[in-house]
């Protein structure tokens, strides 16, 4: 028996005969903020998840260097973007980043977070893009979801000690995540809920007030039917 096998068996054992030590939390834990052996933070977010679509076709059909700025550019105006909306990064995983939102104002900034990410593609990156590389349309097109949810997460870190980091569970950040991954006429998802619990600063545009919001789809979700909206609509940051 290697040394490798004996510690995997003896730290599943830890971490199953470990009580939780949960504390709720009022803002967004670091890593530090939650104990490594039994620690967890017990929160009420709105989680947003930006993607970029179509990532592994850019690979595929793209040399490294263009895709890896593809993908450097979309991840930074992204994450610019959360923080711009009061919201925390607190995951990158590939082609896509996840920002928290906490507070009485959480849905109503995650949903202008996911307009203003989608001004960023409309707007900046896909002309940039084109004037970089014109014959990209001719092999790629970019396109991305934003899916947003909302509820109580239970926030833990997964990992070994100096190899971690902070796993999100529960329903609204695995429902961000599945909804950033719709493709269709919006670029942005939110749940029903989201929708209803936002301020109506993020349901209608400036100046002409028009709703930016339409009824999507039903989607389920681990079982469980999710009222989605959505919307085609940009924001300037």
């Amino acid at each position: 028996m290697s040394a490798t096998s004996d510690g995997v068996k003896s730290s599943v054992q830890l971490v199953l005969n470990t009580a939780w030590d949960v504390r709720d939390g009022q803002v967004v834990p670091s890593t530090d903020d939650v104990k490594l052996a039994g620690g967890a933070v017990s929160l009420d977010a709105t989680y947003l998840y930006a993607d970029l679509a179509n990532s592994s076709g850019a690979a595929q059909r793209l040399r490294r260097e263009v895709t890896g700025k593809i993908l450097r550019t979309y991840l930074d105006a992204a994450t610019r973007i959360i923080k711009r909306y009061d919201g925390v990064i607190r995951s990158f995983d590939g082609d896509r980043v996840m920002g928290i939102f906490v507070g009485n104002r959480k849905n109503t900034n995650a949903m202008n977070a996911g307009l203003g990410i989608n001004w960023a593609v409309q707007e900046v990156l896909k002309p940039k893009l084109a004037d970089k590389w014109p014959t990209l349309k001719d092999t790629w097109t970019l396109a991305h979801g934003v899916g947003i949810a909302t509820g109580d997460a239970f926030i833990v870190r997964g990992g070994v000690r100096g190899s971690n980091d902070l796993v999100s569970v529960g329903e609204a950040p695995n429902v961000a995540a599945k909804l950033s991954a719709l493709r269709g006429w919006p670029s942005t998802y939110v749940t029903k809920t989201v929708f209803d619990e936002c301020l109506d600063d993020a349901r209608f545009s400036r100046g002409d007030n028009e709703l930016m919001w339409s009824n999507f789809d039903t989607q389920w979700i681990g079982g469980k039917s999710y009222s989605v909206k959505g919307s085609t609509w940009w924001r300037t940051p």
